[in-house]
């Protein structure tokens, strides 16, 4: 007798962990790289905070794939968007609509990856990025066809790039979700 699945819970609709507003020196010295607004760490970082060894080495490795990775940058907001949208992380989905244009993507593309991806007349590079994180959200693997769409573009190590970016923003929107981080100060939430 096999269980039934049970339904998938929505996010939080409200903050279960709100941020450390108590800053220790080890803390301090973690979130002189973060970002910060108004000389507060963001949202996602004040709960983080909360283990402050932990944030240290989030930083270092989302860190890396945002700034530092192989993959062009409008490319890798591409995956990190749909993701956020097939997580319903709207906090996730309001930081990456801001790094998203600053990468060159439109509010028309950014709002296009909350639809049925042939609402939009994409590129076939686009769609193949659209079609892994979708399944990867739906199923935790990239179906043969979309990998071997995908491995005619991206040499190896990009596709193994490819695939942490969706994992890393799949695990940072089931965080965001699951705590209720609020939107900072003037970052949008899902198109309207």
């Amino acid at each position: 007798m096999t269980a039934e699945p049970s339904p998938s819970p929505s996010p939080s609709p409200s903050p279960r962990l709100a941020p450390v507003d108590d800053i220790s020196p080890e803390l301090e010295e973690v979130l002189a790289g973060a970002l910060l607004r108004d000389g507060k760490p963001l949202n996602i970082f004040g709960v983080l905070g909360h283990h402050p060894k932990l944030l240290k080495r989030f930083n270092l490795f989302a860190g890396f794939l945002l700034n530092k990775g192989l993959l062009p940058a409008r490319e890798r907001e591409i995956v990190i968007l749909r993701v956020g949208w097939n997580a319903r992380a709207a906090y996730e989905f309001g930081q990456h609509t801001l790094i998203g244009r600053d990468c060159g993507l439109t509010d028309h593309e950014i709002a296009a990856l909350t639809h049925p991806p042939d609402d939009h007349e994409w590129s076939d590079a686009d769609l193949d990025l659209i079609a892994m994180a979708d399944e990867l959200t739906d199923r935790d693997c990239v179906s043969d066809v979309t990998w071997a769409r995908l491995a005619e573009r991206w040499n190896e190590a990009e596709l193994v790039e490819l695939l942490l970016v969706a994992g890393m923003y799949r695990l940072v929107s089931g965080f965001l979700n699951s705590t209720g981080v609020e939107l900072d100060e003037g970052v949008p939430g899902f198109p309207e």
